[in-house]
């Protein structure tokens, strides 16, 4: 833990030093109100325009499990068959519906990105991107841990789950409380100086 940060040593290993990726989960419930304020933390860090175009959709059992389970990779269906939650996090590509009350200084811009559907797809995935890792970061704030995944078929997905929407799958992540061997070894990180450079 570094004294130059304000941040206090134990929501430091909370959310960065002791956090890992699970891949167990135990079947205590991931409440509807933890899933709330999950997103009320990762709805104000920054986007381009404040355009927030992150969309979740949250998975329990049943049925949609099923269906989900289906596009998932091989590697990955047990785990996401057992954990209490799963999220489907996505990008809006018709975020710009809502420029006029994120944006209200510039309203005029929904019209800009109306006519561009590809540059808007492509600020789209960009930021929702970036509000993944806030919303990763909220989830281990809410003690919860998170098993990020890349392995599925956004395709598939997409079709079975947003047919009626403009939203397009970039991740999917179990939620819960860690399970019995729930992490794998920590892996090196490259130092400062190995990725920093001063101009």
């Amino acid at each position: 833990m570094s004294e130059h940060l304000t941040l206090h040593p134990d929501a430091q290993a909370q959310l960065f030093t002791d956090a890992r990726t699970a891949n167990t989960f135990t079947d205590e419930p991931v409440t509807d109100e933890q899933l709330r304020a999950i997103y009320d933390l990762a709805k104000y860090p920054p986007t381009a325009a404040n355009t927030q175009p992150l969309r979740v959709l949250y998975i329990r059992d049943g049925e949609p499990r099923e269906r989900l389970l289906s596009h998932m990779a091989e590697g990955n269906r047990a785990k996401t068959a057992a954990a209490p939650v799963v999220a489907v996090l996505a990008a809006d590509t018709d975020f710009h519906e809502h420029i006029p009350t994120v944006f209200p200084i510039r309203p005029q811009m929904r019209d800009g990105l109306a006519a561009d559907p590809q540059g808007r797809e492509q600020m789209a995935r960009f930021n929702a991107t970036l509000q993944i890792g806030y919303w990763l970061l909220a989830v281990r704030a809410a003690g919860l841990a998170a098993g990020p995944m890349a392995g599925f078929d956004n395709q598939g997905v997409d079709k079975d789950f947003f047919a009626d929407n403009a939203w397009k799958s970039l991740l999917v992540v179990n939620l819960g409380k860690p399970g019995p061997d729930a992490w794998f070894p920590r892996l090196p990180r490259l130092d400062y100086d190995d990725v920093v450079r001063h101009a």
